[in-house]
């Protein structure tokens, strides 16, 4: 039963994430900076503390009672975090929600999943598995070969990107994607699926945060939301940095005051694709007290927003005008991917 809520959480927390750009689709006449910078506040500076005290009243007792040193981690993690969570909006602005969603995840699953094993091979951590184990062991090498399929999936991706920007001309590319560009979008895609990563290791450093509100009677169930806020408080510090560069830069911030814009709509459809941002981590702390923050979490989270994403893509019709091969490309790269997913979780069950 344990899994099975784990695997629900974890879904819902996906079919969010792989969702919440769609609103922004409905922003009309605004600069990017603009509405991602409204959307920001929402989703990393307003709803994770309501959140946290509808579901863990003392939160910023326990914040405030914890060591400065989990505290400096966790929001550099969520600083670097939001470096990723910056250039991903980038990368599906570049190639579209299907590719771009592919390659940075894809990134962010197999580099979230390698990592801290190999940090626990240099910091032994009680109760953690090293990378070193994984090695010696049937289920951890079931797991890396997931992560290696992983990245399999993602070059296959990346192929089927290519194929559509021979296959397409410029004018077939913007119907789709407004401002596609396969180089540009690449190069961002593979830095913000690195660096996403980061949350799932603002998720480990933090976690004294999430046992002090289950030592103070709270349901597990709930307890990451005390660490989400200081993860996403990091994540806001580097995007309102550079989104308010931006709009001095481009004096966008009068967009806010446009009214040859549908200002209300705008800001309605910005907040709400900030709101379901944040479900997705909210579902995922729930689908993670279930089953724990290791490879099989992350992978399973990014996997079905990497499905979402996709499925959203098709019904957008970007990948329309191609040739049949480029179509089965992607979809053979998504199957990778997806497949991946399965051996990450059959290695951990054994």
């Amino acid at each position: 039963m344990q899994a099975i809520l784990g695997v629900l959480f974890h879904s819902l927390g996906g079919i969010a994430a792989g969702s919440f750009y769609m609103p922004y689709n409905k922003v009309k006449g605004w600069a990017w900076e603009s509405y991602w910078m409204l959307g920001g506040l929402v989703s990393w500076f307003i709803v994770p503390p309501f959140a946290a005290w509808l579901t863990i009243p003392n939160f910023m007792e326990i914040i405030g009672t914890a060591s400065s040193s989990v505290l400096f981690f966790t929001f550099l993690m969520g600083l670097l975090w939001g470096v990723g969570g910056l250039s991903y909006g980038l990368g599906i602005r570049y190639l579209g929600m299907s590719l771009g969603n592919s390659v940075v995840l894809g990134f962010c699953a197999a580099f979230g999943a390698l990592v801290p094993p190999i940090y626990y091979n240099l910091v032994p951590t009680e109760g953690k598995v090293t990378f070193t184990e994984m090695l010696s062991s049937t289920g951890g090498q079931v797991v890396l070969l997931g992560v290696a399929l992983c990245i399999l999936g993602i070059a296959i991706c990346g192929k089927a990107g290519m194929l559509k920007e021979k296959q397409l001309s410029d004018a077939e590319k913007k119907k789709s994607v407004a401002e596609f560009n396969l180089v540009k979008g690449l190069l961002v895609a593979i830095l913000s699926g690195i660096l996403s990563a980061f949350f799932n290791f603002g998720i480990e450093s933090g976690k004294p945060l999430a046992e002090a509100a289950v030592a103070s009677g709270h349901d597990a169930l709930f307890a990451n939301n005390v660490t989400f806020v200081v993860i996403l408080w990091g994540g806001l510090t580097t995007n309102l940095f550079w989104t308010t560069m931006l709009s001095v830069k481009n004096k966008s911030y009068n967009d806010f005051k446009n009214k040859h814009t549908p200002i209300t709509k705008n800001i309605l459809f910005a907040s709400f694709a900030g709101l379901i941002w944040f479900l997705q981590f909210f579902f995922y702390g729930m689908g993670e007290s279930k089953l724990g923050n290791g490879a099989s979490s992350w992978i399973l989270h990014m996997s079905t927003i990497i499905l979402t994403a996709n499925l959203w893509g098709i019904y957008r019709k970007e990948w329309k005008g191609v040739a049949r091969k480029t179509k089965m490309t992607i979809i053979a790269g998504i199957v990778v991917i997806l497949l991946s997913v399965v051996l990450v979780g059959i290695g951990n069950s054994i």
